[in-house]
């Protein structure tokens, strides 16, 4: 069970507003996160994973208490260790794709697992120059898989892809997100590219 409730104030174009959430989300559910441009889905993510700290709040995850800003909690991202993949990749330039995964578990196993489901198995000495935006985005996933994570956090992991490799990437996912047994929030702008997948959604309205 992951019990979220936080309040971050936002810089805006019109001034500042509140992100509010108070949420519960089960655990090995996929949630889709959606709104407008600016409402803090990302944001949002990202207090979850300890890159940014809200004004007041609380996460508690599995009964751990990752933030309590009224008790001084707040787990460091490197102890919370989500798996995360960035809107923008964040992928690191001077590394393969082998080396992507290499860096994050020593599981051949699983790595090439991972491979064959972004179907990247075949470009593991290219570097994320020599990958096209779609490829670059299926290693970030495969990245943010690779340390098997009990919490995916997924900011517009499939706005890369063509219809036909989004359907079936998502078609693996949906079997690995069971077998890790994991908790996946998402943000999507495209309301229909998650269904079959996900189970709930939460609406940030800004």
């Amino acid at each position: 069970m992951i019990d979220i409730t936080i309040e971050k104030n936002l810089k805006v174009y019109q001034g500042k507003q509140i992100l509010k959430i108070n949420r519960q989300f089960l655990s090995g559910s996929i949630t889709k996160i959606y709104g407008p441009s600016g409402a803090g889905k990302t944001t949002f993510l990202k207090i979850i994973a300890g890159l940014i700290s809200p004004e007041k709040g609380k996460i508690v995850i599995d009964d751990i208490t990752w933030l309590n800003t009224d008790a001084g909690i707040n787990l460091s991202p490197q102890k919370r260790m989500p798996g995360f993949v960035f809107q923008d990749y964040a992928l690191f330039p001077n590394m393969t794709v082998l080396q992507h995964l290499e860096y994050a578990t020593g599981d051949k196993d699983w790595i090439n697992r991972l491979l064959l489901l972004g179907k990247l198995d075949t470009l593991t000495d290219h570097k994320p120059t020599h990958l096209s935006g779609g490829q670059q985005q299926r290693l970030a996933i495969l990245r943010a898989l690779a340390i098997k994570p009990k919490l995916i956090l997924m900011d517009e992991p499939f706005s890369a892809l063509d219809p036909e490799m989004k359907a079936e990437l998502i078609g693996g996912l949906k079997v690995v997100f069971k077998g890790l047994g994991a908790t996946v929030l998402i943000v999507s702008h495209n309301p229909i590219e998650l269904e079959g997948l996900v189970d709930g959604e939460l609406y940030i309205a800004g």
